[in-house]
């Protein structure tokens, strides 16, 4: 984990430099791992951010938090009681471990004042938030700790808190280079990095192979370094130490072949020689943010969506998986011809047939009077075959008529419901979820809740909104119903419509103000267009764009679906830097 100790001293000393003596305004929680604490300094309002989630555990001071959910969890509404007012007097670390304790001076219930602790434990799967009283007694915990998952330590209401277990390792900060150095190479039985990783503490496996790397260029074994590179590492671990000490730090991110973000530290990583690119932030809390927020977003969104993901899915499959046995039907409906001929044939014979037989041989007038063998009914007279036919026949005329419609209104459904996927994978939102879902029920492919409880109304989300380089307003619909409300409520005479061409995506309406729209802002309405569709990940995208006039929804047609004969069309790539 490239969190780790050092780095953590660092974010501790930018929040008291930031925040000490600020007060609790608000709390949020947006997930089950995740907090949001809103403090108020003389300054103005920060966003102080928590996570023990096991892909991101961090404290951080965000410039944007995750969604506040409409109704708050009952932890959140305890921390709200026990900290809001609350004055944050300062934050410490547990020499290097991945261990802050925010110090609150709080009023209790009676106006007393008492001391509170919320303790950021950073340890993978094992990451948490725990709030502490004065007396050392757990109030509660993002996640409870009973004796079934740890035999070492409760994190439980009203038990007392006990620090994770403490690691023999030597904090850099008051040793000396030369005895931490000779400290790693007495580890002669591993390689550099994990001798560094054993003996210093803080550093984290990222920081260990950079250590090395700068030392030998390699990760050689402890007992194969030459005296040169044994005084390049003291040179390094000093360093290391003055850089810890002082403060003076250059936060780094390395970004992969995609240009996503792999890697972070304080300090720039050189391990990767030129394989990937590497990028400076300005501070720990930029750097951190500029990490794990696309990373975040994907995971709050693949959580937030997962159940009515799964349940678009199955109505998908349930959906296509009809379709085929209804073209098969179809397929077979294309024999009645045949059987008509086969029942106007007994029909002309049956002077001559007998009644018992099963097979009917008779001439076949439509074929140069070729002999037909007939399957039939033995217990049957050739009249009542040959009106058994009859009734096949028309059967199948009927089913034909029906299953026509019926493949018409299935394949309908299938367009809807790969447009609902669309816009699932690309909603970030809680409410953007559950008006999707909300949309999915008003089309009774979701059955609601039942509940005695009244719902109150919720107010919809307006559109994404983006301005272009010529300042005008470009409008992206988040769920399908509102893309019918802006094409046909929003969008005005002389507004331009567009969609990514044969694919689902948003309906996306450029406004023109009363003016006239140059090409340019058309081409970049496109790119955002093309951004917001399932074809984002192509390096080419055709977009249809329009007068909005031009476009026409069909009677009974499902949210979303438009017609539209005049338009044209632009090649573009897809838009990523939207903000």
């Amino acid at each position: 984990m490239a969190l780790d100790g050092m780095f953590l001293s660092f974010m501790v000393s930018d929040v008291n430099d930031l925040l000490e003596g600020s007060k609790v305004d608000k709390i949020h929680q947006p997930s089950k791992n995740e907090l949001v604490f809103i403090m108020r300094t003389r300054t103005g309002m920060h966003k102080l951010y928590f996570s023990a989630d096991a892909n991101s555990p961090r404290f951080a001071v965000v410039e944007k938090a995750p969604e506040n959910p409409q109704t708050p969890p009952m932890l959140c509404m305890l921390f709200r009681k026990k900290l809001v007012g609350a004055t944050l007097k300062g934050v410490e670390q547990h020499g290097l471990d991945r261990t802050a304790f925010f110090k609150f001076d709080a009023t209790n219930e009676i106006g007393d004042r008492v001391n509170l602790t919320l303790v950021v434990e950073i340890m993978a799967q094992h990451s948490n938030v725990i709030l502490i009283d004065g007396d050392n007694r757990v109030v509660d915990a993002l996640r409870r700790v009973d004796s079934e998952k740890s035999s070492y330590r409760l994190v439980l209401p009203g038990a007392e808190y006990k620090l994770p277990p403490a690691q023999d390792k030597v904090d850099l900060r008051f040793a000396e280079p030369e005895e931490v150095c000779k400290a790693v190479l007495n580890c002669t039985g591993a390689r550099l990095s994990s001798a560094i990783l054993k003996t210093v503490q803080g550093a984290s496996p990222l920081l260990s192979r950079e250590l090395a790397y700068r030392s030998c260029g390699d990760d050689k074994a402890v007992s194969e370094l030459l005296g040169e590179e044994k005084m390049k590492l003291l040179c390094e671990i000093s360093a290391l130490k003055t850089m810890v000490t002082n403060g003076d730090i250059h936060p780094s991110m390395v970004l992969d072949e995609s240009k996503k973000p792999m890697e972070f530290s304080f300090l720039p990583i050189t391990q990767y020689g030129d394989s990937y690119k590497q990028i400076e932030k300005e501070d720990v809390f930029s750097l951190l943010e500029g990490f794990y927020s696309e990373r975040d977003r994907l995971l709050r969104t693949r959580s937030k969506g997962t159940e009515l993901f799964k349940q678009v899915e199955s109505l998908t499959e349930r959906v296509a998986r009809k379709l085929n046995n209804q073209r098969e039907d179809l397929r077979k409906c294309a024999d009645r011809e045949e059987i008509k001929i086969k029942a106007e044939l007994i029909t002309a014979a049956q002077y001559r047939l007998q009644k018992g037989s099963d097979v009917y041989e008779v001439e076949n007038y439509y074929d140069n009077n070729n002999i037909l063998k007939i399957q039939v009914d033995p217990a049957l007279t050739p009249s009542q075959n040959s009106q058994k036919l009859y009734k096949e026949y028309k059967k199948a005329c009927t089913a034909e008529n029906m299953l026509i419609k019926l493949i018409a209104d299935g394949e309908e459904d299938l367009a809807y419901l790969e447009s609902v996927k669309d816009l699932l994978m690309r909603s970030t939102l809680e409410r953007e979820f559950g008006e999707i879902k909300d949309e999915l029920i008003s089309q009774g492919f979701i059955k609601p809740k039942k509940s005695g409880k009244k719902q109150m109304k919720k107010q919809a989300l307006p559109p994404l909104e983006f301005k272009t380089s010529q300042g005008l307003t470009v409008l992206v619909g988040r769920n399908n119903i509102q893309n019918d409300k802006l094409t046909f409520k929003t969008g005005k005479k002389g507004d331009v419509w567009l969609h990514a061409q044969k694919c689902p995506g948003s309906h996306v309406l450029l406004l023109s103000d009363g003016g006239e729209i140059p090409d340019d802002a058309i081409v970049e309405a496109a790119e955002i267009a093309a951004f917001y569709s399932s074809a984002k990940e192509g390096t080419v995208v055709t977009v249809d764009y329009t007068d909005v006039k031009n476009i026409k929804k069909p009677n009974g047609a499902k949210p979303g679906f438009v017609v539209y004969y005049t338009y044209w069309s632009v090649n573009v790539k897809p838009k990523t830097d939207l903000e």
